[in-house]
């Protein structure tokens, strides 16, 4: 079994805190999810998480005007320009503090951040010029009288306008300009929460916290602003002109004197006339009215709060978002209600507009929500929303195309590894969910909770429960904190048992998939193995050490003390039984060999210091002659008061109440049935791990033999020896070149082919057909292949449940397309004889009416 696992996709969580965007399409919606950014494609209804990890959350995000670049800044102010097109980091910078927000200019060339009371304009790379310029600092504004909320560049990208807590307005400048320096509006009386340009004008909407909206209107066009040719402040040109004023002789100035005394009065008409000209082009803004939003509601409830607005220049919609979880649509200038609607109980905290117009996306950091909604149909495109609370237990399905989770909020949700959306939620249970377990054949899943589940027969409470994977066999294993492991028969109504005891407390259980061996992790943090038979223990693994210490602010004890209670409070076997995976109370996931006792592989989850017992050490600076200053609770202007220091004794607690720093925690992990990926429920959501050979850039050959290189596998394709050349590339292990000879032998001599290989080989040309089944178009051609294999000879459990997965996928969206042309052909034939029939009745009618109809006797 390979062991080349590489994060792939963040599921049960869907949007924390921050900034979403629409990409530059319109077809995808970008969420910052913790320290993580994820990507959903609403065309295709899939999503993907991008393999950039930051040290800390994701606050403020934006994307360039071209759609290739995406710059993200964490809560610390590390600021990483991301390419969209190879998903990697191009560029870091440090700001000092947290970024409030980032906005790019509409022309690509710059970029605007705020931190505090300070706003900075810096160059962005562009393709405009062909060169990459990388966080040069431009101009740099410390004008406001407190932090900086929001930003937004004129459509002519010369004009920056900036609101803050102050209640006012400034008006930036990214160059020097002839008439205007520095602009200040003010009328309202609550902080500003979104300040927006119009579309190719420099009139100017304002919206603050209190619901009140101001319309400014500017006094001139973008055209008529005025580039100075000397890029020098004014104060400094100002200077430079007395200096050269008093380096001027006496006498020239007498001469000009005169010839001013001389002037005629025609003369001195021009030169008024030129000032009024002037004074007519500078840029003055003019308060046209101040209308207020959302009055019912906040006169219901004074605590209510407009928290997030946008506006679409295009089509002129601001879209306002509050914190009861209501948002309102309305078309300005007139500022007309055109919609509204609830979208839950909590505060939107984001808005976004796709360049078209037509989706508005919301994003709810309390309960996790991520919504977009058609305002136009009044539908929704998504709506996803994860777990509240964290993951306890996690299930694949037994082809391993579904997953399916519980929480400590009770609901139980099913997520499709494909796409990686939710599509159904339970909410039956009423307390936390403890274990999950799906069926065999894939139709049903039980689940247990903390609301009513009796066990009987040990003598403290039982905490992992495992069935025999094997049909044939009806025995229940149970561990239990009384330092027993009792097997059971589960069909007998008799109270015996098989009792295994232990040198500590158990805390999981795990069959092997053949059932002959069960797993169990103990609280001295030793992994110890039993023959299921016999009862006899096999091996032992001690791993306390390779779990990490992982110190929180506020312990006490030392990373050696605390490295003595660590311990594997979730494991799980591989597909094949040859390995198990382990994970407690640590940012670690460590994989074993069972026959050798060793450890394998050990796996970060996550780097996100926002996180606790992310570092083995305690920061000293928060160490003073009074104590540890981490235990000191943190107030904000949040409401509420914003908490930081967890409640004594308290692990999990409901963070939409009490917002505390989460510790890093692996709940339970899994592999799949297929053995290809395993999946982690951590305090980041669910990490899904899959291994790609040869997609990462790693050489790893099979069995490598001196002729095998890729020139003599295109050559031996080019002679027609399809046997020979495939076997090369199956020892090269390159999954293009599989591809290639997969594709180029023809149907003919697929069956010849598979009958000659290896059981080794067979096994490896069923994985790589399973994974090429998901995105080839020669779909029968593949099955020709994957007929041949199943009849050349046994295959491993693992390939035959990646190629039900894949197949099952496939037949899905056939049947989903053979439906749609069906009920096409069957409309359009019913219109067409529908058509003919309405001829003849407005042929019979013309007839009537122009009296050539036929005559009776009578007549």
């Amino acid at each position: 079994m390979k062991f080349n696992y590489k994060f792939q996709n963040l599921l049960g969580t869907v949007y924390r805190k921050g900034d979403i965007v629409f990409s530059h399409d319109g077809n995808s919606v970008i969420s910052p999810v913790g320290n993580r950014i994820t990507v959903y494609n609403l065309k295709q209804n899939k999503n993907i998480t991008l393999s950039v990890e930051s040290h800390y959350n994701y606050t403020a995000i934006d994307v360039s005007p071209n759609g290739s670049v995406l710059l993200a800044i964490n809560e610390k102010g590390e600021a990483q320009m991301i390419s969209l097109v190879t998903c990697s980091v191009i560029h870091k910078y440090k700001f000092k503090q947290q970024v409030n927000a980032v906005k790019f200019s509409p022309d690509g060339k710059y970029f605007a951040a705020c931190c505090g009371d300070t706003v900075f304009i810096m160059t962005a790379p562009t393709s405009y010029t062909g060169e990459f310029r990388s966080f040069i600092m431009k101009r740099v504004y410390q004008k406001a009288y407190d932090d900086v909320t929001c930003l937004d560049w004129s459509t002519c990208s010369k004009l920056l306008a900036v609101g803050s807590k102050d209640t006012t307005t400034k008006i930036y400048t990214v160059d020097y300009l002839d008439n205007i320096n520095m602009f200040s509006l003010g009328g309202h009386t609550d902080k500003i929460v979104g300040v927006f340009f119009e579309r190719k004008s420099l009139d100017l909407i304002t919206v603050s916290r209190n619901g009140q909206v101001c319309l400014w209107e500017a006094s001139i066009d973008p055209d008529d602003l005025i580039v100075s040719e000397v890029q020098i402040s004014h104060r400094k040109r100002r200077k430079l002109q007395k200096a050269d004023d008093s380096e001027d002789d006496i006498d020239e100035k007498n001469v000009i004197e005169k010839d001013k005394d001389y002037q005629s009065d025609d003369d001195k008409k021009s030169s008024k006339e030129e000032i009024k000209v002037k004074e007519e082009k500078r840029l003055v803004f003019t308060k046209l009215g101040r209308h207020y939003i959302g009055d019912a509601i906040r006169n219901a409830n004074y605590r209510v709060k407009l928290t997030a607005a946008h506006y679409h220049k295009a089509t002129k919609m601001l879209i306002t978002g509050f914190s009861n979880g209501v948002f309102f649509l309305h078309e300005m200038p007139d500022v007309n209600l055109v919609h509204t609607l609830s979208v839950s109980e909590h505060r939107i905290s984001s808005v976004a507009v796709s360049p078209q117009g037509d989706w508005v996306a919301f994003g709810c950091p309390h309960i996790g929500q991520l919504l977009v909604w058609e305002w136009q149909s009044e539908q929704y495109v998504m709506k996803q929303q994860g777990h509240s609370q964290d993951m306890t237990c996690v299930a694949y399905s037994p082809d391993g195309q579904y997953i399916v989770t519980g929480g400590y909020d009770g609901k139980v949700k099913l997520w499709n590894t494909s796409s990686g959306f939710c599509f159904v939620t339970f909410s039956e249970h009423s307390s936390t969910v403890t274990s999950i377990v799906f069926s065999p054949n894939k139709k049903f899943f039980v689940s247990s909770s903390l609301d009513g589940t009796v066990l009987s027969g040990h003598e403290a409470p039982v905490v992992s429960l495992a069935f025999s994977p094997t049909l044939a066999s009806s025995r229940l294993v149970s561990a239990s904190w009384d330092k027993t492991v009792r097997l059971w028969n589960c069909i007998e109504t008799s109270t015996d048992c098989e009792v295994i005891q232990l040198t500590s407390d158990a805390l999981q259980v795990a069959y092997r998939p053949d059932g002959e061996e069960i797993a169990v992790s103990t609280l001295d943090g030793n992994i110890t193995f039993f023959n299921a038979t016999s009862c006899e223990q096999t091996s032992s693994i001690e791993g306390r050490n390779d779990l990490g210490s992982g110190r929180a602010d506020t312990d006490l004890v030392t990373a050696k003390q605390q490295l003595k209670s660590k311990a594997f409070t979730t494991i799980c076997y591989s597909a094949d039984g040859n390995s198990v995976l382990g994970g407690g109370n640590s940012k670690h996931v460590c994989l074993y060999s069972v026959k050798e006792a060793v450890l394998i592989k050990k796996f970060v989850i996550t780097q996100n210091r926002s996180l606790d017992a992310i570092s083995d050490v305690v920061n000293r600076r928060l160490l003073s002659e009074f104590g540890n200053m981490a235990l000191v609770e943190e107030r904000g202007e949040l409401e509420g008061g914003d908490v930081r220091v967890r409640l004594p004794g308290v692990q999990a607690g409901d963070m939409a109440e009490r917002n505390i720093k989460p510790e890093v925690r692996v709940q339970c992990v899994r592999f799949s049935p297929t053995g290809e990926s395993f999946a982690v429920a951590a305090t980041e959501g669910l990490l899904v791990y899959t291994q790609n050979a040869g997609l990462d850039g790693t050489f790893r050959p099979f069995r490598l033999e001196t002729g095998s290189t890729p020139a003599a596998v295109k050559s031996l394709l080019e002679e027609g020896s399809w046997g020979r050349a495939l076997l090369g590339a199956l020892q090269l292990n390159e999954h293009h070149l599989i591809q290639q000879c997969v594709e180029a032998i023809p149907p003919a001599d697929i069956e010849l082919t598979v009958r000659d290989l290896e059981e080794e080989y067979r096994e490896r040309v069923g994985g790589s057909v399973a994974r090429l089944l998901q995105d080839s178009r020669h779909l029968e051609h593949l099955l020709v292949w994957a007929r041949a294999l199943l009849a050349g000879g046994r295959l491993p459990h693992t390939v035959l449940l990646a190629l039900e997965k894949v197949l099952t996928l496939k037949y899905s969206q056939l049947s989903k397309i053979c439906d749609f042309n069906k009920y096409t052909i069957r409309c359009i034939k019913s219109v067409a004889e529908i058509a003919p029939k309405q001829e003849d009745v407005e042929m019979d009618t013309d007839n009537e009416s122009s009296g050539r109809g036929t005559f009776s006797d009578t007549d």
